[in-house]
């Protein structure tokens, strides 16, 4: 049984100066119940953490103390349990947790509210909440990373077309594609990283905007709450959403990422690639047509990181022009917030799961590296090195091998050395001999090239840099 908010509290806690009551339109566009419910457990520990700093600095007695956090965890257990009854009139969550405790404690549950506002009280429970999200996040990165991994470590000598333009460029292997995903991701972390640190600091105890008369201790708020230190200025403490609009920001970094491979997932299922089997926990068929295979949770993915990037753009445009300090726009960053942040960490699951299952066709990756020339790179580099022709010289000169190729309708490693020497006589077996696909993929060897034998280093590297942590 939900309880009910008693009608002598049902009333806004503000409403002292005002002789009419809001309409109610006002009402509803004014609440923010039904998403900032979602900070109910960060709004109790903060509540508790100043209630007891109160207790400590002598505003209010141990005893007042102890019965405020015995209606706090009531409170919490009520919650949880799904028996609070929310109400459009006490607008969020911060309004209903006191109310209630006012109810259960009478007028002590009034004194809660000293040396603080709702201002630096929800910036504190937000912070706190997206601390905790960013955390899961790097869980849920690495994990994505480590499924990368152990498909890439299969494929060391998995050799495939690498592209440009999305037109065959040159050989490379699997492998190697697939770790440049995780070094994608790996940056992700690194900025997930950098942006706890960045803003690990209370605004609890600014109130409204100019700090409190109340002989508070900032510094126990902070340290007890698991901040670095309280912020050093109220107002920019009440008005800062800097740290929402950076984690959107790293919301839009990982579903580009995202996107990004999952609309190679898209390609490569095709029938004009081939190159990968989708398992069937993560296709869909057709509703007409029995034989399709839609590759609905790729698409999904890349599609969500529209709606994520949007919220960050909205964010954005909701800050560009506020006044110091608060403003009420500043009540519209919770539900492109958390809607970004649950929309990246099941985005970032069904895409580690996908992974997992997917199976590759190493024979027909291998067939599309016969097309497009694909080895014309190397015979540029073979006449440099062999015959010490200039690049720019030795680049004119595969072209027009590439054109009689194309006119022969062969690839340019099925011409002839009668062909390669119509072209120019220094030309002999031994570059041609040394520009086949396991030479190409071997001999680049540069640091972060594609050689199998950088590829088994990278992975090394790429598991004591990412999974030991």
């Amino acid at each position: 049984m939900k309880k009910k908010i008693n009608k002598k509290n049902n009333k806004n806690l503000w409403g002292g100066r005002f002789i009419e009551k809001p309409s109610d339109t006002m009402v509803r566009i004014n609440s923010s119940i039904n998403f900032d419910k979602k900070l109910y457990e960060k709004d109790i520990i903060v509540s508790k953490v100043h209630a007891t700093m109160l207790s400590n600095q002598n505003i209010i007695t141990k005893h007042e103390l102890k019965k405020i956090l015995i209606g706090l965890t009531k409170i919490e257990k009520e919650i949880k349990e799904n028996k609070m009854q929310f109400n459009d009139k006490l607008e969020d969550i911060h309004t209903h947790i006191e109310s209630r405790l006012i109810e259960l404690t009478g007028t002590l549950g009034k004194k809660l509210h000293t040396a603080r506002s709702r201002n630096d009280q929800v910036a504190t429970d937000t912070k706190i909440w997206l601390i905790e999200q960013s955390k899961t996040i790097d869980k849920y990165l690495k994990n994505l990373q480590l499924s990368i991994i152990e498909k890439a470590e299969a494929n060391i000598f998995t050799y495939m077309p690498g592209f440009t333009h999305l037109q065959v460029a040159q050989p490379i292997t699997l492998a190697h594609h697939l770790l440049a995903y995780v070094n994608m991701f790996g940056r992700d972390r690194e900025n997930n990283k950098s942006l706890i640190e960045r803003h690990n600091y209370s605004p609890l105890g600014s109130a409204a905007l100019a700090g409190t008369a109340f002989n508070i201790n900032r510094d126990e708020t902070s340290n007890n709450l698991g901040f670095k230190s309280p912020m050093s200025n109220s107002i920019d403490a009440v008005s800062d959403r800097d740290f929402i609009l950076d984690s959107l920001n790293l919301c839009c970094s990982i579903s580009i990422h995202l996107s990004r491979l999952s609309e190679e997932i898209i390609l490569w299922s095709s029938p004009g690639f081939g190159f990968i089997n989708l398992p069937d926990t993560f296709s869909t068929g057709s509703s007409i047509m029995p034989q399709k295979r839609n590759p609905d949770a790729a698409e999904l993915i890349r599609g969500k990181s529209g709606r994520v990037i949007g919220n960050y753009v909205a964010l954005f445009n909701i800050m560009k022009a506020l006044p110091l300090a608060y403003s009420k726009d500043m009540q519209e960053d919770k539900e492109p917030l958390f809607d970004s942040i649950q929309t990246i960490k099941d985005t970032i699951n069904v895409m580690s799961e996908m992974i997992k299952e997917i199976t590759f066709n190493r024979d027909k990756m291998l067939k599309m590296c016969n097309k497009g020339h694909i080895n014309a790179t190397d015979i540029a580099d073979a006449l440099v090195a062999e015959l010490d022709v200039p690049f720019r010289d030795a680049h004119m000169i595969t072209g027009k091998l590439v054109a009689l190729a194309d006119k022969k309708e062969m690839q340019i490693h099925e011409l002839s050395i009668k062909d390669f020497k119509k072209i120019d006589k220094r030309i002999n077996k031994n570059i041609i001999d040394k520009v086949s696909l396991e030479e190409s993929v071997k001999n680049r060897d540069s640091y972060g090239g594609t050689s199998p034998e950088n590829i088994k280093k990278e992975i090394i590297f790429s598991k004591e840099k990412w999974c030991n942590d």
